[in-house]
């Protein structure tokens, strides 16, 4: 496309470079790492309050295993971000580590999506379609079903998740 001299932001010929680099920080965003956090916190406060058949989901070995095999992955995902924090702190641009943080913090944002609807069924049960609150008998299935189908779409922006995994290959292991 050809744009007048005076609107054109840097060099000729380097607008892929640009948005690489763009892309690059945008990941780091993508990740999600507080909002995850905040999250399973939720979750857990659910899953500890609620109670069907005299028995809070949270005591159930299953589901609390689950919790606490996504809570260490997020664990590792923020000590992850923090390294990357630390070297943009320093000047320094982020790397590959990038990838890995778009890619594992959609996949953890999808494993909370995921248990935050087994958790909705359990206590209520959620449906497909366009079903309010009310309809679902529970607010916390109508805010897991909206979460759930809205996060579907994080493992595609800011580069899909098999692209993330084709950088990781290439600039962290060489291959």
């Amino acid at each position: 496309m050809r744009v007048p001299l005076e609107n054109r932001i840097g060099e000729e010929g380097k607008g892929w470079t640009y948005a690489k680099s763009l892309l690059v920080h945008e990941r780091l965003s993508i990740a999600e790492v507080a909002d995850s956090k905040r999250n399973l916190a939720l979750l857990r406060e659910e899953a500890r309050g609620e109670v069907n058949g005299g028995t809070a989901l949270l005591d159930d070995p299953l589901f609390a295993k689950r919790l606490t095999d996504i809570e260490i992955e997020l664990m590792a995902l923020e000590f992850t971000e923090l390294r990357a924090l630390a070297a943009i702190a320093e000047g320094k641009a982020p790397g590959p580590e990038s990838s890995l943080l778009k890619l594992q913090g959609t996949e953890i944002q999808q494993a909370i999506q995921e248990l935050r609807m087994d958790a909705a069924a359990y206590y209520s049960g959620t449906l497909q379609g366009a079903l309010s609150a009310t309809q679902l008998g529970h607010e916390t299935a109508d805010m897991a079903q909206k979460s759930y189908f809205r996060g579907r779409a994080a493992s595609i922006y800011g580069g899909s998740n098999e692209v993330q995994k084709n950088i990781t290959a290439k600039y962290v292991l060489g291959l």
